[in-house]
């Protein structure tokens, strides 16, 4: 399997293991090691996103944006590098995009147990969905930019019902 296909086969190439972690940027690529859970690596990275969402939570609104923005950049670089050394396009256990897009899922959260369960759920389920555009942004971006685009759209879609539910109660 190329590093051009879309995604992971049953049984890539390589798979990383905890020996990938000591390279910093597959250690960032990989989530802090939550990729390298054995089932639903994307969920384990989405919990350490909440983990992300909550240290930014108390920080003015601004830097909680700069921050994100810089994190996203970092991870077109980081997660094309070491797609490209698993010679997998999108490999499962890539999940710095998961890590990094659940923060702006949860922006208008504010804290609230129910919200951040709630967008939790919605933001797993239009990942793994993926609706219109995002399915779009997954089969047409390549690259890191293609790994961090479909979740962060993942993340605005389930913003969006947020913020649809907080208005019609």
């Amino acid at each position: 399997m190329s590093a051009e296909s879309p995604h992971a086969p049953p049984i890539a190439l390589r798979h990383p293991n905890r020996h990938w972690l000591r390279d910093p940027g597959h250690f960032v690529a990989l989530g802090g090691g939550s990729g390298l859970a054995p089932v639903a690596p994307g969920t384990f990275g989405s919990v350490v996103g909440v983990g992300l969402y909550l240290v930014l939570l108390p920080l003015p609104g601004w830097v909680g944006v700069l921050v994100l923005a810089a994190a996203f950049a970092l991870g077109i670089w980081l997660c094309q590098r070491t797609a490209r050394a698993l010679g997998v396009a999108d490999h499962g256990a890539i999940v710095w995009d998961e890590v990094v897009a659940m923060p702006v899922a949860l922006g208008g959260a504010l804290g609230d147990p129910v919200h951040i369960c709630l967008g939790f759920l919605l933001f797993r389920l239009f990942d793994i969905w993926k609706p219109w555009p995002i399915s779009w942004a997954d089969s047409q971006v390549k690259g890191g930019l293609g790994i961090m685009l479909d979740d962060l759209g993942a993340a605005c879609l389930a913003a969006a019902v947020l913020a649809l539910w907080d208005y019609f109660p």
